[in-house]
This record gives C-alpha cells, structure tokens and sequence, in this order.
C-alpha cells in the first residue's frame, strides 16, 4: 500500500550501486512526517538482507553516544550472538579507526554496509564536524559504506555556511487519500467486515484530510471514534450498509474531535467517558489547550488588557475605565462599521501606552512601570498570544494586536 515510487526509488538507489565499484557515499531521504520513510527502509535492508545499522539521533542525542551504538550496532551485525562489548569513542577520528576495524572483523571488506540514522536533522546540534564527516565517511574510511539521513526537513536547511559534500536527495511525498483510505481499512476489527469499516475511514477522512495528513494522528482518530460509529448498529437501530444513519449519528462526534487534533490532553479512556456523557465542546475540560495555561500574575492582566485595547474603541476608555469622568453625552450617532460587532471584525492594533493604562485601571494595587512588566510583554509575544505590529524601529513606539479568543480571556479571568 505504500507508495511503489517511494520503493522504487530507494531499491534503485541500493541495487544501481552494486554495477559500481563503491555505491553511493550518502543519501538524503526527506519527507513529512508518517510518508513511510523509516518503514521503507527497515523493509528493504531487510528484505535484501543487506547489512545495517540503524540508529535513532533522538535516542542518541549525543554526538558520543550516536557514534558508540553505531559501533556497537556494528560488532554484531555479523554474529550471532547479541552481547557486545561497550566501545568508547570520544572524537570522530576515533570513530573512522574503530570502524575500520570493525568493518575488518566482520568481514564486511566485499559488502556494502549502509548506516541509517533517522531523524537525522537531530544532527545539526551536534558539533559542526559531524555531518560533514558523516556525509564523506566512504572517503575517510576508504570502505564500501553508504550514510543514509532520514529527515522531515529539506537538504538546504541542513547545508553548513562553509559547504559540504552533496549527498544523492530523495523526496517521500505525503499519501494521498486513496493510499491514506488502504493503510488504514488494513486496521478493520474482526467482528466487523471490510466494507463496514472501509466506509467509516471513507467518512473520517472527509472530515479530517484537509486539516490533518498524519497517518498516527489518523489511526489514533480512527480508533477513538469507531466505537461511537458501531453504536446504531449494536442498538439494532440500523444495519452495516445503512451510510445515512451511521453518518448522523457519528458527525457531531467527529466535530468535536475535530478541536482536540494533534494535541492529545486529554487521555483516550477520558475521551470515550465524554462521548457518553454527551457533553458539549465548551464543557469539556482539557478540551483546548487554552483552558490550561499558566501565566504569571501580571501576565494574566497584561492579556486582559490587551484583549480590552483590542476590541474597545479608543473613546471608550474613559467610560469604561475612569471612576471620576464626569458626565458623557449620549449620542445615537455610530459610524456604519461601529453597528458590527467588534468580534467579527477582529482585533485591532494599540500603542504599548494604552496597554499600559488599561492595565493600571483594572489591577487594585499600584503597578510600577518595571523592567519585570515590559519582560512579561515580550513573553507574551513570544507565546504568540500578542503580536506586534509594524517594525520595532518606530518612532511612535510599538503597536500590539492580542490573537487569542474570548473564551481563552474567560479562562484566564477565572
């Protein structure tokens, strides 16, 4: 079910060196995330039996530790036996005289021996020799090795200022649906039969194929969701071939998990104790992200005030946030954009000196205008729950805009 051009073109790659003398010296493999990449290539070494080490750059954060389990992945790649010995190996010269030995031992001298080290961009916090020795590892060692990068990200954000050899590219490109809708009937449970379940993965990818094309995601909603599916044809209420009840009955379901995408706070058994409650989406705790944050205390009045700046006209202020401001003149004139609500208009920009004015009126104790508020300022931008606008340079000062919603600003006002 995976894409045969995906295979297709690493089996190339793999049997296309052995016409050479020496095969490739690297190959970079990028593609989003869950397009079949580590599977791919698990698969093909496998199945060819070709000799291999694996590693993860997440596991083994550390250039030491990466270049220790690739030995030690080495010494028994060859024997029978898995108990190795623990090799040391402090500096990448080290490392090139180790692997020449091992390769020796082994007796891998006639074979191509490819290492894989998935999720490769983890490479690029390591020290800045590491991937440039890793891309000419065949020319330091002399032997027939092949460095394969599984990435998620493209070749030019790994290329260093100061250049590098160029490895052989490949790109995995995402599943579509029809190879999304194979993987994932493969999953049908036993009890059900294929074109029951083949229907309910027919319905949840319309729901959630423009918005989410990670096949975990998709799997762990598939599962989540089937039960509620099954319900009208466990109760008797509807047959297998019934499309027209089952989608009723499973679509508010499906919008409601259309909130909690990607973001996994609440638990599976939780999920399914709320699908039988029946609760609404604004009455699930833990439902949104938003519901949890924890700021500081003046960060919380901070993005009460901008919230305020944003959505209040500047000739409000004095209405709503001086206690002595004298009588106001009642009018019933209103600018034509003022009659629409400011919600669907959406936020607009303030000065920092209005936030800060705000601010001073809705806080009871006295605020000092201090390097610890300004800090808490920038922090928020950086959480992205302000947005400045404009450049910093600005005569005038800078000029904010708050890009949360009302139901973030009630939570935080609790």
């Amino acid at each position: 079910v995976f894409p045969m051009k995906n295979v297709y073109s690493c089996y190339s790659c793999f049997t296309g060196s052995f016409r050479q003398q020496f095969s490739f010296p690297s190959i970079f493999i990028y593609g989003h995330t869950s397009s079949g990449k580590t599977y791919v290539m698990q698969t093909l070494l496998n199945t060819l039996q070709l000799p291999h080490v694996f590693v993860n750059c997440v596991e083994y954060f550390t250039s030491r530790l990466l270049l220790e389990e690739i030995l030690m992945q080495l010494q028994s790649c060859c024997s029978e036996t898995e108990q190795t010995s623990h090799v040391h190996c402090d500096t990448f010269n080290d490392f090139v005289r180790l692997f020449k030995q091992a390769v020796v031992s082994e007796e891998l001298e006639d074979q191509t021996l490819y290492i894989v080290l998935d999720r490769a961009e983890q490479l690029r916090e390591m020290e800045a020799n590491i991937l440039p020795a890793f891309l000419r590892l065949q020319e330091l060692t002399d032997r027939n090795v092949t460095v394969v990068l599984l990435s998620e990200i493209v070749w030019e954000l790994f290329r260093p200022n100061t250049g590098c050899f160029e490895p052989f590219t490949l790109y995995f490109p995402d599943y579509s649906i029809g190879h999304l809708q194979k993987i994932l009937s493969q999953n049908h449970p036993p009890e059900y039969s294929v074109d029951f379940y083949a229907a309910y993965i027919n319905i949840l990818l319309g729901v959630f194929y423009m918005v989410c094309r990670d096949l975990k995601e998709l799997q762990h909603l598939a599962a989540l969701n089937f039960s509620k599916y099954c319900e009208p044809v466990v109760r008797g209420e509807a047959n297998e071939r019934d499309t027209r009840k089952l989608w009723k009955n499973i679509e508010p379901h499906l919008k409601k998990a259309m909130h909690t995408v990607y973001l996994r706070e609440i638990s599976s058994s939780q999920w399914e104790r709320l699908q039988r409650d029946d609760g609404e989406p604004g009455q699930l705790k833990g439902l949104s992200a938003h519901t949890h944050v924890e700021l500081p205390y003046y960060s919380k009045f901070l993005l009460i005030a901008a919230y305020l700046a944003s959505y209040n006209p500047v000739r409000t202020d004095k209405r709503f946030f001086l206690k002595h401001h004298g009588k106001i003149r009642k009018t019933n004139f209103m600018k034509k954009h003022e009659k629409t609500s400011n919600h669907l208009l959406g936020p607009k920009p303030f000065p920092l000196d209005r936030l800060l004015a705000i601010l001073y009126s809705i806080v009871d104790n006295r605020v000092a205008p201090t390097a610890n508020i300004f800090s808490q300022i920038t922090s928020l931008v950086t959480l992205q729950l302000l947005s400045m606008v404009g450049h910093n340079d600005q005569l005038d000062g800078p000029r904010y805009k708050c890009t949360v919603s009302l139901d973030f600003i009630r939570a935080v006002a609790r």
